[in-house]
Parts: structure tokens; C-alpha cells; sequence
């Protein structure tokens, strides 16, 4: 079976949407900036009925492209449950990084890697590609050796830069814009700030 015939991705928009995991509209991101896109994938995520199959599909990519990791490693606290059903679908095993008391991002709980272990970085969502950055800089200095990231979706469209292979399900163009040049704001549509919506969205 052909990516054509087994992956829908507008069935994968629809579903996110459906599940307030994407969102169109006028929000406040973490960063001051305003966008007209926000993407919360743990609404989607929550759905093993939903997340099995995308999960798969990325698994199915991995292969096709001849990749073969020897562990999935997700960053806390999003890429997390996509490591874990990553991990499952390839068959290997799936930890996570996060944040120490410093702030540094690193693998904590007693998760180690042996030197030359082939990673694939898991994450929910690719927004700028930095953070990506920063935790495969942290794995190489391990020793390991990263093949991939993987994701169910890339905010900056494919604009990343990542210096070694992506696999995103589903590209999302989002504008952003500085809060003092907003043309939203200018257009007097509300700012809504994440965590802010009723409940139906956020909860």
C-alpha cells in the first residue's frame, strides 16, 4: 500500500480540530507573541483510538526511508507519549528527556544510552525547531547518534533547518506576529491566552 492510500492527511487535520488539539483564531503564545494558530496535541494525544494510527504511520516512514533506531527519546513533556507509541510501533525501546533544577534539558530517572545508539527524537510538535536542536545536542554529547525527528506536526511549515531527516504528518503554517503589530489585534478580534478558553478547549 502506497503513503498515498493508507495516510489522509486532511482526515488528520479534521481529527485535530475535532479534538481542539488545533485551533484558528487569535491566541497569546508562551513566547508574548500572537498567532493566529494554536496547537495543543495532548487533546489529540489523549485518543489511543487516534494517536495509535498516526503513530503508525510515522513508523511506517522510519522504515520506508531505511532507518533503524535503537531507541525513541521524547522531550517532556509533550513528545513523551509520542516516544512511548513510537517506541511501540518500531519495536524498541522509548525514554524521554527534561528539564533538571538548572533548566537544562537532560535524561533524568536512571534512562542512560550507550555510545552509538541510533535515535530518533519524538516530539508532538515541531514550533521552531530550537528546542529539537537543543535536545539532539544533548544526545550526541551522550554518544548517541541521531537518525530523525519525528513528529505528528511541524508549526514552521517545513522551515525548520534541522540538520538531519524529519518526518511530520502534518505541516501547519502559522503566522506569528510581535503584540505592538498585530494586524489581528488591529482587525479587533480578541487575544485569547492558552489556558484562558472554556473548558471544551483547554480542559
Amino acid at each position: 500500500m502506497t503513503s498515498e492510500t493508507r495516510f489522509d492527511a486532511p482526515l488528520l487535520e479534521q481529527q485535530l480540530m475535532q479534538e481542539d488539539a488545533l485551533l484558528r483564531g487569535h491566541f497569546r503564545l508562551s513566547s508574548g507573541l500572537h498567532s493566529d494558530t494554536y496547537v495543543q496535541c495532548a487533546r489529540f494525544l489523549r485518543r489511543p483510538e487516534l494517536a495509535a494510527p498516526a503513530m503508525a504511520e510515522l513508523a511506517q516512514r522510519i522504515r520506508e526511508a531505511g532507518l533503524q533506531p535503537d531507541v525513541i527519546v521524547g522531550p517532556a513533556m509533550g513528545g513523551v507519549v509520542v516516544s512511548y507509541e513510537l517506541g511501540r510501533q518500531l519495536g524498541v525501546p522509548a525514554i524521554f528527556t527534561e528539564r533538571d533544577d538548572t533548566g537544562q534539558m537532560t535524561l533524568r530517572r536512571g534512562f542512560t544510552l550507550q555510545p552509538g545508539e541510533r535515535i530518533i527524537i519524538a516530539e508532538d510538535v515541531v514550533t521552531t525547531g530550537k528546542s529539537t536542536k537543543e535536545v539532539a545536542r544533548i544526545l550526541e554529547g551522550l554518544g548517541g547518534k541521531i537518525l530523525g525527528v519525528a513528529s505528528l506536526i511541524d508549526r514552521t511549515g517545513g522551515k525548520a533547518e534541522l540538520s538531519f531527516p524529519t518526518f511530520a504528518l502534518l505541516p501547519v503554517t502559522a503566522a506569528t506576529h510581535a503584540p505592538d503589530d498585530c494586524p489581528l489585534c488591529r482587525a479587533g478580534i480578541p487575544v485569547v491566552k492558552p489556558g484562558s478558553r472554556p473548558e471544551k478547549a483547554f480542559s
